[in-house]
């Protein structure tokens, strides 16, 4: 049996405390050992790469576990070769845990992609939301092609994970990895928050050959 689902408006301090107790308690009551094995050390496959919304947890919407994907969350899921975070993120994944997916998921109704859109200042967020307005600008005929302000706002969100996904591929990490051999793969995604349907962007990379030849290292 799963433990109670806490409705939003329920959600205390408490409340957040006593959650944790009935997970690990359904935890062990499935598996006695789930800890022990938790413990033992990590092995993920995949690196997702998503937004910070409360609304998109990578395990639960890929049916996934504790251990399964390696995670790291920032507003619109921006990808830049200026974030030492998300690098270092990169660096561990592809390096020590040797994924063998980097995944970059965007999703529709995303509030970052919809604040780029407009000209409003929000806050020093602007300076993050830059980078998504410069997605824009690389893509300007095709998205001033878009009339209806929803489409236009979908294919931004695509337009940003596609772009998110070409600079993971661009980096010297991935660049090194695929010189040596790894097997490791960059994918696009978009989540839809009304269907909880992930749609694959199929722009999969997956080796040298996939990166113009202006951003290649050696």
């Amino acid at each position: 049996m799963c433990a109670k689902t806490i409705e939003t408006k329920d959600i205390s301090y408490e409340t957040l405390l006593q959650g944790n107790r009935d997970w690990v308690k359904d935890m062990q009551d499935s598996d006695p050992t789930f800890f022990d094995k938790l413990s033992e050390g990590q092995n993920p496959p995949v690196l997702w790469i998503g937004c910070s919304d409360s609304r998109v947890p990578a395990n639960q919407i890929t049916n996934t576990k504790p251990g399964d994907v390696f995670v790291h969350r920032n507003i619109a899921n921006v990808v830049v070769h200026t974030d030492m975070n998300m690098l270092s993120v990169l660096d561990y994944s592809v390096n020590v845990l040797k994924v063998k997916h980097v995944i970059v998921c965007g999703h529709y109704g995303c509030g970052g992609v919809k604040a780029a859109l407009g000209n409003k200042q929000v806050g020093i967020i602007d300076n993050w939301l830059r980078n998504i307005r410069d997605v824009y600008r690389t893509h300007d005929r095709e998205m001033e092609t878009i009339k209806d302000a929803e489409q236009k706002f979908d294919r931004l969100v695509e337009l940003n994970a596609i772009e998110g996904a070409a600079n993971i591929m661009n980096t010297s990490i991935v660049q090194n990895a695929w010189s040596n051999g790894q097997e490791l793969s960059v994918h696009a995604w978009v989540y839809s928050l009304k269907t909880g349907i992930i749609k694959d962007l199929k722009v999969t990379s997956s080796s040298l050959d996939d990166v113009t030849p202006v951003f290649k290292v050696s």
